[in-house]
């Protein structure tokens, strides 16, 4: 699953790409083959710590879970 993170909080990504324009065409990040196809994957700050994105707009997105 897919999250957005941000400060305090965890939101699901269609509450934001519903209006980027990099969104798939039901408003989805565009994850395909294990990757975020609209974003760069970030060095991860610890082991333990789940493999981070950041999108075009600026928002940090990992995948939590399976």
């Amino acid at each position: 699953m897919l999250v957005i993170l941000m400060e305090n909080q965890l939101l699901p990504p269609d509450s934001v790409c519903q209006s980027c324009l990099m969104a798939d065409r039901f408003g989805q990040p565009r994850w395909r083959d294990g990757q975020l196809r609209c974003g760069r994957r970030l060095q991860p700050v610890a082991p333990e710590d789940p493999v981070q994105y950041e999108c075009q707009m600026g928002f940090r997105i990992a995948q939590v879970g399976s």
